[in-house]
Parts: structure tokens; sequence; C-alpha cells
């Protein structure tokens, strides 16, 4: 039987940070997932031919692209000395502070002069180094212009007390050995470059490749010892050594990176520099660094946020109580107004009419004398893709029906009225023990009780209940209920094609039940739209109300593209091929943009096509129709092409544009490779120009890097 509750948490304000916030470190844990997000897979195409073997792989930067970063820890002039061999200097959390915004204004070096360094080359990877450098050994050097700041927290516990972009010693360290006279210890950095395989999304190595072109900063929280951290300090000062003999040679006196002590004590940060800090002692989220995970979440509750599709029935994510409490607009509507939930999960069974009758006490009980505080009634049902055709059972699709009625009954205030006497789904008794007609109070038929069908993401489970529902409430067949959804009800959600495919099966039954069916048997079987046969997953993604993001099959769509508004095409290094010349002609060629020559290879450029396709985009704004940016799979190149338009247009940085546009990416996770990623990064210093704003990033290229890698790791075939 279905799972039925009477309780729900109770709100708080307090945001324990997930155990997700760190990757590769001690803590234990991995992200929550999304349910049914997946990272599709994204072929780098072919090498460019008009480059050879012993050419470079990108223009040269030109020389007002030639930048070298500076640092406020280098050289280490007027920094105490904690420790002399090996060099370790004190700084304090005011000058901390300062060296970190210091870095944060500076304009990053061209993408020409960190890449390919940056993707990682390994001496053993034959393969990675022959598309990225075959014989031009002199790129595989590391770029001098580059410098970062890397924090490390002594214990490595990163799940309180985390100071911004900090990592834990793990992330960069490798195990700790003897020389050679057994008296002193040998430290190096671990070797982050991958040995073998070919990628151009190598995220998970960004924080230690920087590390080693980094001043390093240690700190500690109130339960580690000074000791301690300075004994980590004086580890990662040998490794800087170690590194800078083996790379470039090392002469005494002439070091380019050192490791610093932080002074102060953590309490004293924490009060008197809360800039700093991400997660507080109690490892609450402090909301004044940018947090990925964070970031999305609010995101996806504020797109998906409930919204009414149907009298009284309403379709949104599950509650969140932490970020409701904070974040008022993720929520239009308190759950608490809510007179009935019904959560779509994988776990769950088809509701029977014992769980509908218990239901229909519960919601008796709560009109008449309440429940206890907070206390809303809760009903299970099936996730989408989990009635799977055509394998389904009829009583799965009784199920499914049976519940569409009582919840159009609740919905409506006719719990208790006389049934239809030739209903077989009738899903309560039409009297009572004496054998009376139950009667209904005068004003319930008037209020209905508010519903609302809810998931993880606001979209993806809950799909099948709510197309169906919808279908059952205003005699719609699937592919108008799906249409009416998305453009009237502005919903985005994803359907399952086996979803469609059962909604398909018995949308006679469920036009033929619903309450609005006035007997006409000729409108059970309307006659199916051409795109619907040619769908193969769900609709492109809205991003903005004029851009939707999606893949080659959604472009060689125009039909489905007609019906979303959407009446021009923007193709990132994927031509269109239509079948039908028809098709072809009825296009406006006006309405047609190809990016030629950009593979998802690491070595295209893209960002020289940023002010084309975003002029592109705007001119089908003001001429009021909507735009499709598409690549082959919609997640690396047309992604970072969204990405791009939503920073100019909402003047967001790169960190939340990123979150905004991969939470309305739906069940699909966007994957701008790392070139891509440092192009965004690049054309956040050209939006900051635009509009008159000093430069200031929210976060640097490690911590990007890292957050990416950490936010995709549950999904990647390898977590």
């Amino acid at each position: 039987m279905a799972t039925i509750c009477a309780t729900r948490p109770a709100l708080t304000t307090e945001q324990k940070a997930p155990s997700q916030l760190s990757l590769n470190t001690s803590q234990v844990g991995t992200p929550r997932a999304i349910p049914h997000k997946h990272i599709p897979y994204c072929s780098p195409g072919p090498r460019p031919a008009s480059r050879g073997l012993d050419t470079p792989p990108a223009s040269p930067p030109s020389p007002s692209q030639s930048i070298q970063l500076s640092s406020l820890t280098y050289p280490p002039n007027g920094y105490d000395k904690v420790s002399i061999d090996p060099p370790v200097y004190a700084i304090t959390a005011e000058r901390l502070s300062r060296a970190i915004d210091h870095l944060a204004t500076q304009p990053l070096p061209a993408a020409e002069q960190v890449f390919p360094w940056l993707h990682g080359l390994h001496v053993e990877n034959h393969l990675q180094l022959a598309f990225f450098v075959a014989r031009k050994k002199a790129l595989r050097r590391t770029p001098k212009c580059l410098r970062g700041l890397t924090i490390v927290k002594a214990g490595g516990d990163l799940t309180h007390s985390k100071l911004k972009a900090a990592i834990a010693p793990e992330e960069v360290l490798g195990p700790l050995t003897m020389a050679k006279d057994k008296k002193t210890e040998e430290a190096e950095f671990l070797d982050a470059d991958p040995r073998d395989g070919f990628s151009v999304r190598n995220f998970q190595i960004q924080a230690c490749k920087m590390a080693t072109i980094s001043d390093i900063v240690v700190y500690r929280d109130s339960k580690t010892s000074r000791a301690e951290a300075e004994r980590l300090a004086k580890r990662l000062s040998r490794a800087q050594t170690a590194w800078q003999r083996k790379g470039d040679g090392l002469i005494p006196g002439s070091r380019l990176f050192n490791t610093f002590v932080v002074s102060d004590e953590y309490d004293l940060i924490e009060s008197d520099r809360p800039e700093l800090v991400a997660l507080d002692s109690k490892g609450c989220i402090t909301c004044k660094v940018t947090d990925f995970f964070h970031h999305e979440r609010l995101e996806m509750m504020s797109m998906s946020a409930p919204s009414e599709i149907s009298r009284n029935v309403w379709l949104g994510p599950t509650p969140d109580p932490t970020l409701v409490a904070e974040h008022e607009f993720c929520l239009q509507k308190d759950p608490a107004d809510f007179d009935l939930m019904i959560e779509a999960n994988d776990l769950a069974q088809i509701p029977d009419m014992r769980a509908f009758h218990i239901l229909d006490g519960l919601l008796r009980q709560k009109a008449t004398t309440g429940l206890a505080e907070n206390a809303i009634p809760q009903l299970e049902f099936p996730g989408s893709g989990a009635i799977m055709p055509p394998t389904w059972s009829q009583a799965e699709v009784d199920g499914l029906l049976a519940t569409c009625e009582w919840m159009h009954q609740q919905a409506h205030g006719r719990p208790y009225e006389q049934r239809r006497r030739d209903s077989k789904l009738s899903v309560a008794s039409d009297v009572d023990g004496d054998g009376d007609s139950i009667m209904q109070a005068a004003d319930d038929s008037k209020a209905g009780k508010k519903i609302l069908i809810h998931c993880a993401d606001g979209y993806t489970e809950s799909s099948l209940l709510a197309l169906a529902y919808y279908m059952y409430a205003e005699y719609l067949p699937v592919h108008e209920a799906w249409l009416q959804l998305h453009r009237e009800k502005h919903r985005n959600f994803f359907a399952y094609g086996s979803d469609v495919a059962l909604l398909r099966a018995i949308q006679p039954r469920i036009l033929q039940a619903s309450p609005k069916h006035c007997g006409d048997l000729t409108q059970l079987c309307p006659p199916v739209p051409e795109w619907l046969d040619k769908m193969d997953g769900s609709l492109p993604s809205r991003v903005l109300d004029y851009m939707y993001l999606g893949n080659l099959n959604h472009a060689q769509n125009p039909a489905l593209l007609r019906e979303l508004g959407i009446g021009q095409i923007l193709s990132v290094g994927e031509p269109l091929l239509w079948g039908s010349q028809k098709d072809v002609e009825s296009w406006p060629k006006e309405g047609l943009l190809f990016v030629d020559q950009v593979q998802d290879n690491g070595v295209d450029p893209l960002t020289e096509d940023f002010p084309r396709c975003l002029e592109f985009i705007e001119n089908g704004r003001k001429k009021g129709t909507k735009t499709l940016v598409h690549c082959r799979v919609g997640v690396s190149r047309s992604a970072t092409i969204c990405i791009a338009e939503v920073m100019n247009e909402l003047g967001l940085s790169f960190p939340r544009a990123y979150c905004f546009v991969r939470a309305r990416r739906l069940n699909v996770i966007i994957q701008p490779h790392l070139r891509f990623t440092y192009e965004l990064l690049k054309w956040e210093e050209f939006q900051c120009q635009k509009r008159g704003k000093p430069l200031r990033r929210e976060l640097e290229w490690a911590t990007v890097s890292r957050e990416i890698a950490a936010m995709n790791k549950p999904y990647s075939r390898q977590g």
C-alpha cells in the first residue's frame, strides 16, 4: 500500500552544510544527487584538419592579451618568518583578506596563455600529448603568467570552520616519506595530470595544479593546535621547493612561491573577517561566500516554484524549509497552506482504496478538529518512468485513474458527495453504514482542498501524475496537456518517453473518465501531431523566456519549435539536416545562424563568436520570437552560449549564471569543458568593463573547477 503520512519537518533557519561541499577530503559522504539527472557523453570531435601536428592548437595571444598576475604575498617582504628552513611566514587574517581581494580584481591571462597546460599534460599520457601539443614541447611548460593563492585547512575537516576556497591537505600533497638520511621528512605535491585517457574536462585536477603555482596559506580551527598547522605549512613549503627544483630549477633565494600560516585564532577570523568564512564553526552556510551547491538549489527551487496547474492542484518541488526560511522567493506559497501533499518518488506504490479512505478521514479530522501543528496529510505516488510500457498492469492504470478522480473530487470540494453510479473507478463509498447517502457540508463544495504534487526537483518524478491529472481535469490529449503545461502554465518539467507512450495508450480511458467529457466518442482519439512522433525525449529547456537550450534532435523538429513559439535556431558547430525540403523552405533564412568550426575538443575557442550569437538572439527577441540554441547534445557549446547570454542579460557573475543555466537544463547536466569555462570567466571581465563596474571575481579558477567537479561527481560513471 502507498505510504501515508500526517507530519512534515519543522521549519528551521539554520542551514547545515551538506557533506558534498568538499571533494577528495577526509570528510565522509557524497553530494545528494537529484534523481534522474545524468551527464551525457560529449564527443570531442575530430582535431581540426587545418592544424598540423607541429602547430599550436590555438591562435597566439595578441600583445593586449599578455597578462601576468601579481600577488600581495609575493615577494614575502614584511611578513614575519615562522620557520627559516623550510621557509614559512606568518600572515594575519586582515592581510589574507586583502591578498584574496587583490587577486580577484586582476584580469586573468588569456586562454591561449594557460591552455593546454590546464588540461593536464602528463609526460606518459601520449594520447593527451599527441592531441594537444604533438612535437611542440614548449606548450607543456608551466605558464609563467598564472599564479594563485591556495588556502589549506590544517586537519582537513571542511564540514565546519571553512574559509573561502579552502581545501584539505590530501587534495594537494602526496604521501609523506622520509629522506635518505632518515632524519627529515620529504614532501611532494600530488601528480595531478592523468597518466592515461583523454579528457577536456579534468576539473578535478585544477585545485592541485594551481597549488603548484600558488602561494599557500595554512589556517586552523579552534580544535587544531598551532603546532599541527605549522607542521603542515613546513611540509607544503618543502613540496614547493621540490616542485620548483624539478620544474625550472631553484636558485637559492629565488623562490617563486611561498607558504604562510594564519597567525589569528579562528574565532577572531569569524568575528572580524566574515567575508572570508564559507562555513561557520557550527557548520552552517554563512552566505558570505558563493557556493555552487547552494545556488543550484536556490535556482532550482525558484525555477520550479509551486504554481497552480488546475483548480486547487499545484505542482512544485518538495518544500525545503532551510531555503524557504531565508529565501522566500524560492517558494511562492507556504507549505502550511496546502491541505494535502502528494510526493512522487521511485519507491512508492500505486495508492489503493484503503489509502484514499484513510486520507479522507485525515482531511475530515483536519477540517473539524485539526491535526498536530504543521501536520499535513501526505500521499506517495510512483515517480515518472515507474509504470513502463508495454508491461504495465491493468491495476496500475486503474490506480492512476483512481488517483486522478480522487484528487479532482478533493480539489473541487466534493469528497463526500453522491458518486457517479456508473463509474468503476469510484474510490469511496456512496452510502454510510445505515445505507443513507453521504451529504457534504455546504461550504465544502466552494472551497475544495489545496493539493501540492511534488518531488525533489519539482519537474521530473512528478511529471507522470501531473500530466495524467491535467489530461483528466482539463479533458486534453497528452500532446495538448504537455504543451499547455509548458506554455500557458509556464511549467518547466521533464517527461520521459515511456510516460508519454503510456499516456498515449490510455488516453481514451483518461478522456472518457474526465468530468469534462461530454459523451462525444470521436474526441477520445484525436490525431497525433507529427512533432510528437519525432520526440526522443522531452522538450528543449527554457533558460529565459526568449531562449531555449536543446540538442540536435530538437533543432531538427521544426514543427515542435513552432508549437513553442521558437522562430530562430542558433546551431553551434552542428549543421541542421532537415529531411523535408518543405521544412527548409518554410523556415526563414534570417532565422538561422550556423557557427562553424567549433568542436567540443578543448581547442577551438568560442569567445570570439559570443557577440554575433548574442546579437542574433537579441534580434529574435526584438521581433517577439524565441531562439533555440543547440549543439549535438546541448550541454557544452550551446550551454556556453546560453551562460554568456544570461551573464549579459541578467548581469550575473559566472558562478551564478552557471547555476542558473544548470538548473534550467532539467534532467541533463551542462558540461562546458575547461577552456569554455575559463573563457566564461574572461567574459565576466568584459561584462564588468561594459557596465563600468570594477572587476571582483566571486571565486577563482581553482575553486570554480573544484566546485564543478564536486557537483558532477555523483552523476559520473566513476562516482
